[in-house]
């Protein structure tokens, strides 16, 4: 089974195709608007609680409970999405993120005792959308099936630039302008972009009456294999990244973490941009099995970096499979959901991977204070098999004709 359509067989001009679409690029640039504030919030608060309280840990347990809350209540909110139209939710729970990331601003500003400004930071994550998850559901709704992939792949570039960006955006915005400054534009952000893509109205997926709402997407299991996948995906990320914050400290100079992450990310948009213009002829479940085992064999190779210019070249390296996979895991995840449950399947794949990225950056941290940076590396390693593992073996569970039959 080929993964796009005659009409996509086009190579990089799949992508101006696409573009070319009445309010496909409206939709493209909003979209990004909406979800830039994932690359920022968190580093936002991690930045303003130290800022004002002086407490590395008191900002980590802020941010880690926004993260987390999040990856908990995306699916509810997906799954409300496709019950009652994925505006309204967007419009009600941007609205709710607002008032919320207000609260948690006024008590880490006013100095609120740390459990206060936990509760808000839970409350800010509850009420965050996955734009990610999201958009991928409207593009699925929006072109037409040959051009599906086509888009996944422009996301997944997207989301690269954004978190190659948005980081620097927001410490730019801390450092330069105000402690509370990163957070501020985030609502801002959030709010423009929920409200201009809740009004594009061509790309909405359709909603489905209580009475006929489809099964739940966590119900069919090849989903439910696809994001334990992307868990240990997710897992594999997180110790990469403390990988490369380790070897840049065991070597003195911790300001080239930030070079590695980056080349990293630019490894992963350039294969990313290319894998979305390949007519591949293999499944995607296939696909995900090879780009989980070409991801799991570039993280490998870091833990024997001797050098700076040799981790430098490993970090393009290992993120050469990150949008590839993620590419993947989005066709099959779309091929797999009942397709009244798009939205919902979409939010746990996207909070099953960033579970896992706060996992193996916790994991990857204490291996590496103990055994260095290449013992963060084989945990990366270990994620990644787990992953490897479960595109292998759950092949017959990844059949879309199968799920189809059920």
């Amino acid at each position: 089974m080929s993964t796009g359509a005659a009409g996509a067989k086009s190579g990089f001009a799949a992508y101006p195709r696409l573009l070319r679409v009445p309010g496909a690029a409206a939709l493209g640039f909003w979209g990004m608007v909406g979800r830039f504030p994932i690359a920022m919030r968190s580093v936002g608060c991690l930045l303003l609680v130290a800022a004002v309280s002086g407490s590395l840990g008191g900002a980590g347990a802020v941010a880690a409970a926004m993260l987390v809350a999040q990856g908990v209540a995306s699916p509810v909110l997906g799954r409300w999405a496709d019950r009652v139209s994925q505006r309204r939710v967007l419009l009600s729970a941007g609205a709710a993120h607002v008032v919320a990331l207000t609260g948690l601003l006024v008590a880490i500003v006013g100095r609120a005792p740390i459990l206060v400004q936990v509760v808000a930071a839970v409350a800010t994550g509850c009420a965050s959308v996955s734009f990610t998850s999201f958009m991928r559901a409207r593009w699925a709704a929006f072109v037409e099936p040959g051009l599906v992939r086509t888009a996944y792949a422009l996301e997944s570039v997207l989301d690269e630039t954004i978190f190659l960006v948005g980081p620097l955006l927001v410490t730019v915005l801390v450092t330069g302008v105000h402690p509370a400054a990163g957070l501020i534009v985030c609502a801002v952000l959030t709010a423009t972009g929920s409200v201009a893509v809740a009004l594009h109205g061509r790309s909405e997926p359709a909603a489905k009456r209580p009475e006929a709402a489809p099964r739940k997407a966590i119900a069919v299991t090849g989903v439910r294999v696809l994001v334990v996948a992307y868990a240990g995906m997710g897992f594999l990320l997180g110790a990469v990244d403390v990988t490369m914050i380790g070897f840049a400290r065991e070597h003195g100079n911790p300001a080239l973490a930030g070079v590695f992450l980056s080349l990293t990310a630019v490894g992963s948009l350039v294969a990313g941009a290319v894998f979305g213009a390949v007519d591949w002829t293999l499944t995607p479940r296939r696909l995900l099995a090879l780009t989980t085992a070409v991801l799991t064999a570039g993280a490998l190779p870091l833990a024997f970096a001797g050098s700076s210019p040799v981790m430098a070249g490993l970090a393009v390296v290992a993120g050469v499979a990150i949008a590839p996979g993620l590419i993947a895991g989005s066709t099959l995840l779309e091929a797999l959901a009942p397709k009244g449950s798009l939205s919902e399947g979409f939010s746990w794949l996207s909070s099953a991977g960033a579970l896992g990225i706060a996992l193996g950056t916790g994991v990857g941290g204490r291996l590496a204070d103990t055994g260095g940076f290449a013992a963060a590396a084989v945990a990366a390693v270990g994620g990644g098999l787990v992953a490897l593992v479960l595109a292998v073996a759950g092949q017959s569970a990844l059949e879309p004709e199968v799920v189809a039959e059920q």
